[in-house]
């Protein structure tokens, strides 16, 4: 595939996803969603997809929107809620419902939109130069892109709060010890080490991973017994994929499991 704003590459089951407009810090435009979008549609139906890699170009992750501030003061015909609902909220909710692990390297920078779109994906591992900026409210905005409904549920309210009000960059080292993300990283140790997990991933019983991502979301607005009842229902739905039986016969041959995503 041909593509202005971003690298999409596949190898080894995995597809690595790079934003790529790397002079105006990965910020979207309209260009660049409509070609992610085209990159997921092709990692939701290549069967040889089994891990998505999310990164960006350059030094920085992604600035979030690329806004055309000039005309954002101009007056109140801007509408600014006309990209979120035609491009990030698609986007969230594709990556949510993603029957495959997505791993997000976060290289540098991840601001407003895209510190949100790095808390959508399911593991992030980021550098140490990195950081997180909650940046809506240095503009008289509010955070979007799952920013309201992700961040209460891995930091808890009052750091969300402070996150969000005062828009101060939080540290990757400080994101991981918060448990926002998997992991920091040494810089030179981002790529090699985000690949080797993708890897990892796409060599797995993906349809297994993809009904553990399944279960995972559906917790955070289950009680207890709704939770205990879709275990059960997706366990089923595991036990008859061709990965659960090739799992059962490598622990009784004593052997590496060879899983095939089927």
């Amino acid at each position: 595939m041909g593509f202005a704003t971003i690298l999409f590459e596949l190898g080894d089951g995995v597809a690595t996803l790079t934003l790529n407009r790397p002079e105006r810090l990965n910020s979207f435009n309209a260009e660049m969603h409509e070609e992610v979008a085209a990159a997921l549609a092709t990692v939701e139906s290549d069967a040889g997809i089994r891990a998505l890699l999310l990164t960006g170009a350059g030094r920085g992750f992604c600035a979030g929107q690329d806004l055309n501030l000039r005309e954002a003061a101009a007056g109140s015909e801007f509408d600014a809620g006309a990209a979120i609902e035609r491009y990030y909220n698609p986007l969230v909710r594709r990556l949510k419902a993603l029957k495959k692990p997505v791993v997000a390297a976060i290289n540098g920078p991840a601001a407003g939109a895209g510190a949100n779109l790095a808390f959508a994906c399911d593991i992030v591992i980021a550098a140490r130069s990195a950081s997180f900026l909650q940046a809506f409210c240095r503009i008289g905005l509010v955070p979007d892109t799952g920013g309201t409904w992700f961040l209460p549920r891995l930091a808890g309210s009052a750091r969300a709060m402070g996150l969000m009000l005062l828009g101060e960059p939080l540290p990757a080292t400080l994101a991981a010890e918060w448990g926002l993300i998997w992991k920091a990283v040494e810089d030179d140790a981002l790529m090699t080490e985000a690949r080797a997990l993708a890897a990892k991933l796409a060599h797995g019983p993906t349809v297994g991973l993809g009904l553990i991502k399944e279960a995972l979301n559906r917790s955070l607005e289950s009680t207890l017994d709704a939770q205990l009842d879709a275990e059960r229902d997706l366990q089923r739905v595991a036990a008859r994929s061709a990965d659960f039986r090739e799992g059962v016969a490598a622990f009784l041959e004593k052997r590496p499991a060879r899983f095939s995503g089927r």
